[in-house]
């Protein structure tokens, strides 16, 4: 790709017509053409991510991967309209999978402005990438959110990851519940979840979450941190590695969880949900913004009829309810369903208040569905659907949140607004 060529993030046409020809079946026999992944050449990058900074408005993070034995690695960026490029160094941060991670993180940007970059060695270089750093102020935006990938990621999950980026060409970014591959350090796992991805792993900023399957034991994944590194500012538990944290984007803070207190070690399950409940608290008093979504594996209330996590709720469901957080993303449940306290419920059986809790997936694995975990624990499921994999478009504009959640053909599963009055009156409303 030539240095005039732009990324297809910003030029959504062009991004479907690559999208029509990778996939033309996407959106009809459900068969998409991913490509195969990059090798870890000596100076060229592959499995590019951007991760969100604490800023998004004026820093962005951007993790990659050489061949093992490239120790230094140089990332060139400057606007797309043009003026002076500056070259930084990429720190190290190890090796995993065969290849070597970098990691920069690019400071004093311009709020809303197109940016063009590149990896290389300083004299082989990979191809220009694109994205565009936030607005300073609340600007309408949509974002996409994604459950469990898992399984059978090539083949049975990217059609519906591409369906979600063809759907939504313009989205700023992709919100991940975890469980992204099946196996913690399988190497070819990560290699299929970037290739299902594609571009827009280096052109969209990626708020993820790891799912239990991103743990082996008590351990996370050696992948993980090297490529979702967080934004550096949760609760400073060393346990946590760095996978809590929160960014705010144009009017939304985004809050990042750790729900897999199974896979702490069993002298610190308390202090691991402790030490979040008390950061969230902090986080969520602290808000300037006027939407809040929060994200996590294991839902406050299972979809699945034998389980339940009774330790989540202890600790962080009053949290929750207390701040009337918005949207709450989670996975974990392999199926659909969308509800809420029933104390939130109003006299129009299609409105309620309060926060909205949803458990989704995006891969072909799948479980059954019961509300029994819900009922029995004061909320109600609005939608549940067993046997179908989704993705979910939200829009965000100003005192309105408009959320869906389609199925690889287009076929809407469901659909609701959230809007707030300027007396802080909120109100969510079935689509359906």
């Amino acid at each position: 790709m030539s240095s005039s060529v732009r990324s297809f993030r910003s030029r959504p046409a062009a991004r479907a017509g690559l999208l029509a020809l990778l996939g033309s079946a996407v959106l009809g026999t459900g068969v998409v053409a991913v490509p195969a992944p990059a090798a870890a050449d000596p100076g060229v990058a592959e499995r590019v991510t951007l991760s969100p900074t604490a800023t998004p408005a004026t820093s962005q993070t951007v993790t990659w991967r050489t061949a093992t034995g490239v120790s230094v690695s140089h990332l060139e960026y400057g606007a797309v309209s043009g003026g002076a490029t500056v070259t930084v160094e990429g720190s190290s941060t190890g090796t995993a999978g065969g290849g070597r991670y970098h990691v920069a993180t690019l400071t004093g940007l311009t709020p809303a402005t197109d940016y063009r970059y590149r990896i290389g060695d300083g004299t082989s270089w990979s191809d220009w990438f694109e994205f565009t750093t936030a607005s300073a102020t609340a600007e309408p935006f949509t974002f996409l959110y994604l459950g469990d990938v898992q399984n059978d990621i090539t083949g049975g999950a990217a059609p519906t990851v591409r369906a979600a980026y063809a759907a939504a060409p313009d989205a700023a970014l992709t919100v991940h519940s975890g469980d992204l591959v099946n196996s913690a350090n399988s190497d070819s796992e990560w290699a299929e979840w970037y290739a299902a991805v594609g571009d827009e792993s280096a052109t969209m900023n990626h708020i993820t979450t790891p799912g239990n399957h991103e743990y082996s034991g008590w351990s996370l994944s050696g992948h993980w941190n090297r490529q979702f590194p967080g934004a550096g500012n949760g609760p400073g538990d060393d346990d946590l590695d760095d996978t809590v944290y929160y960014t705010d984007f144009q009017g939304v803070r985004f809050v990042v969880l750790n729900s897999n207190y199974r896979n702490a070690p069993w002298f610190d399950v308390t202090d691991w949900l402790e030490d979040q409940g008390h950061w969230l608290e902090r986080v969520l008093a602290d808000n300037p913004n006027r939407w809040t979504v929060v994200t996590f594996h294991h839902p406050v209330f299972a979809n699945s009829p034998s389980r339940d996590n009774r330790s989540l709720r202890s600790e962080w469901l009053d949290i929750l309810e207390e701040y009337d957080v918005d949207l709450v993303l989670q996975g974990h449940d392999h199926s659909y369903g969308r509800g809420n306290l029933t104390a939130h419920r109003t006299d129009d059986p299609a409105v309620q208040t309060g926060p909205v809790y949803v458990v989704s997936v995006t891969g072909p694995k799948m479980y059954d569905v019961s509300d029994r975990n819900w009922t029995a624990n004061g909320a109600e499921v609005r939608v549940q659907v067993a046997d179908t994999q989704t993705y979910q478009v939200v829009g965000v504009d100003n005192d309105e949140l408009s959320y869906e959640s389609r199925t690889l053909d287009g076929t809407l599963v469901d659909a609701f607004t959230i809007t707030k009055g300027a007396d802080g009156d909120k109100r969510v409303t079935d689509r359906r």
